[in-house]
């Protein structure tokens, strides 16, 4: 199924491959998107859906050095999140602050708690313990997994492609309901779930997915130009 456009859309100003709902922001339907740019300053843009939930914002913009490959916004704070970026020839990935004050500063610079530094390969991702306030996280890179501490680190032990378009599916946990909806494959009776509507409004590849913790209908994507889009799936839902 495809649908027209129906997605509330805001632009970054440099290409972007990450963005991450910020899990934490219990009052707002929040999302941070990181820039990719090998020349220019790189930017991490904190975007906020308004109370009408008909505009996308920018409520904080903050410089960030180097190309963002990966972001992550802790579960627990919502001020704080993890990159990990790029100059070109080596990796690293940090932790970082959203400075308290930021809406009352004229150039808002982020704070780096940490550096999630290691001397065996290239850090592809990094991983918040999912629920809960833990200070503990997950970095991996190539070959192996560190696990760290946000205050004493300790070692001991992916990725994504894309072709202009969102598929959403609807997975059901039990298929016999389902009888008019999936279809068997094969031989093999496997069976495929439903596509529950396709986003094809994009002018370049789709590199970043997430779903708003705060209103689970919602979802934003972005693409490779920098586009961010806010769409909900909740008109697409079959009632039961």
């Amino acid at each position: 199924m495809q649908a027209a456009s129906s997605g509330i859309g805001y632009g970054l100003k440099y290409q972007a491959r990450c963005i991450s709902d910020v899990k934490a922001d219990t009052d707002h339907t929040s999302f941070l998107a990181g820039t990719l740019s090998l020349k220019e300053e790189n930017e991490v843009h904190l975007i906020r859906l308004s109370s009408s939930g008909t505009e996308l914002f920018c409520e904080g913009l903050f410089s960030h050095p180097n190309e963002i490959w990966d972001l992550v916004s802790c579960p627990f704070d919502q001020r704080i999140f993890s990159t990990v970026y790029s100059n070109g020839e080596t990796y690293g990935a940090a932790i970082w602050q959203i400075p308290e004050l930021y809406g009352e500063l004229n150039s808002p610079q982020l704070e780096r708690i940490t550096s999630l530094d290691t001397d065996s390969g290239k850090i592809k991702c990094i991983l918040w313990w999912p629920s809960g306030r833990h200070d503990k996280l997950i970095s991996i890179n190539e070959e192996n997994m560190y696990l760290w501490n946000l205050d004493v680190s300790k070692k001991t032990a992916q990725s994504s492609g894309t072709d202009s378009t969102v598929n959403l599916w609807l997975a059901s946990t039990n298929h016999d309901e389902l009888t008019t909806e999936s279809r068997l494959v094969d031989s093999s009776a496997r069976w495929v779930d439903p596509l529950l509507n396709s986003y094809s409004d994009y002018e370049d590849s789709i590199y970043g997915l997430t779903w708003s913790s705060r209103e689970p209908w919602i979802f934003a994507s972005l693409s490779y130009d920098g586009r961010v889009v806010v769409e909900s799936v909740k008109p697409f839902i079959p009632k039961r």
